[in-house]
């Protein structure tokens, strides 16, 4: 278990070295991945192309989409629409309802959009939600973020929870209904500690804004529809293109291509429902909102340059911390945890099972779809000896795996630094916040899993 111990002193490093000693993010990622990688023995010229295709890859799925969301959120804020949205969501919801609000928020946008997608493009709207509010920012960000996260590791059509369907064979129509009112109850602890553990540590989420500054923005917004368009519309693409990839996420393995597979409006609603184009439609539309358009405001002077600078940090940090992840995923790591998973002693554990190993899979490596897909497979062969060949056993299966995908997001999570980045938290507060936090969710969600495998199992 040496390996495992690298680990945690890896991820200590990164929280000493930047709480302490100030290091900045990009480089104690970067160093802590060197560190792991030579300490494993890992082969030199694996690790560097391991930090060379984690940084590629994490930016090329999620960077385009953080700087279109940051532009848009440019826009939305400079042409004073996100006022004129959130005063008036908050004379429906109530200024003490915000926090829940944005919960259920993520849990809804999180099911046909991955959390990276759907935080950045909502964070806008949550800041001048919560400025209005009076509250801290860090309350809704972490009631967002929780919301996001219970969605997209429990509810299908998520990738992660189809493909561990389709790997223990669970029926996805028992997956699904087990899954909502399983999301539902969990949405309750992530409401309880954004109210109550993430309320304590304030972030003014625009300490500049004052009220005479809020009412002058109003004065020359935008309707509260028309701002809503730049938010609404990616996310309908995005909903819109999972729904059209449900039947061919859901076919068997090996089964030929659908005739709707060949069809070319499924391609092209496969095109614009992609994140990266359905948030550059995003920004056409966002940059409609000013009352007097100046074509300067799409200068790198201007609103869009303003927008990329604010996006530069974000990516680079997510993508150092991506680079961490892909040293640990190409290590030894996930043999040494499958080994440990399959002895005797631990197959009684029942559905506690799936979800320590898809916990510590995700604790070690960063993905929670990785953490889903490598774990399904682990616990693939032992479904029957832990009481959970039925096909109600098996839903819960990929449940528990689920709540486990959950758990610990920490460094090498992208989502982790997406969160904290975009919030203005610093490293040892976000793994206060958000890793103790989903660490305890997932702990949470298992237990209402458990409570219903008793039941009906």
């Amino acid at each position: 278990m040496v390996i495992v111990g690298l680990l945690l002193l890896s991820i200590l490093f990164i929280v000493l070295s930047t709480t302490r000693f100030h290091l900045h993010a990009f480089l104690s990622l970067l160093i802590a991945a060197l560190f792991f990688g030579i300490c494993s023995r890992m082969p030199l010229a694996e690790i560097i192309s391991s930090i060379e295709a984690g940084f590629g890859d994490t930016l090329g799925k999620i960077g385009i989409v953080i700087i279109a969301g940051t532009i848009i959120g440019t826009f939305l804020e400079k042409s004073g629409g996100v006022y004129a949205l959130a005063e008036s969501i908050l004379k429906v919801i109530g200024k003490k309802n915000v926090t829940p609000a944005m919960a259920m928020i993520g849990f809804i946008v999180s099911i046909p959009v991955f959390a990276d997608s759907g935080f950045v493009i909502l964070s806008p709207l949550n800041k001048t939600l919560t400025k209005r509010a009076g509250l801290s920012l860090a309350t809704t960000a972490i009631a967002l973020a929780f919301g996001l996260m219970v969605s997209h590791t429990l509810v299908p059509p998520t990738p992660g929870p189809i493909a561990a369907a389709g790997i223990l064979g669970a029926d996805l129509a028992k997956v699904i209904l087990l899954s909502i009112p399983v999301g539902l109850f969990t949405l309750l602890f992530a409401w309880f500690w954004a109210s109550n553990v993430a309320s304590r540590v304030h972030i003014d989420p625009n300490p500049e804004l004052t009220e005479e500054q809020f009412s002058a923005h109003l004065k020359n917004a935008p309707s509260a529809f028309r701002s809503f368009l730049p938010i609404l519309i990616p996310i309908l693409l995005i909903v819109l293109r999972s729904v059209a990839n449900y039947p061919v996420l859901s076919k068997a393995e090996g089964a030929p291509p659908l005739a709707w597979e060949e069809n070319s409006f499924y391609h092209f609603i496969m095109f614009i429902g992609h994140p990266i184009i359905a948030l550059l439609i995003g920004i056409g539309i966002a940059i409609t909102l000013p009352k007097k358009f100046d074509k300067q405001m799409l200068s790198s002077t201007g609103w869009v340059g303003e927008g990329m600078m604010a996006a530069a940090m974000i990516i680079m940090i997510t993508g150092a911390g991506g680079a961490f992840g892909e040293v640990l995923r190409n290590s030894e790591i996930k043999t040494v945890i499958g080994s440990a998973m399959k002895s005797d002693a631990l197959r009684s554990f029942g559905l506690w099972l799936p979800f320590i190993a898809s916990a510590i899979l995700r604790a070690s490596q960063g993905s929670s779809t990785v953490a889903l897909i490598t774990t399904a497979s682990i616990v693939s062969p032992l479904l029957a000896d832990m009481g959970l060949g039925s096909d109600i056993g098996k839903a819960l299966a990929v449940l528990a795996i689920g709540a486990g995908s959950m758990v610990a997001s920490h460094a090498n999570d992208s989502f982790f630094w997406v969160v904290t980045q975009m919030t203005g938290m610093d490293v040892k507060t976000g793994y206060k916040l958000q890793t103790s936090g989903t660490t305890l969710m997932g702990i949470f969600a298992c237990t209402i899993i458990w409570i219903i495998g008793l039941i009906v199992l």
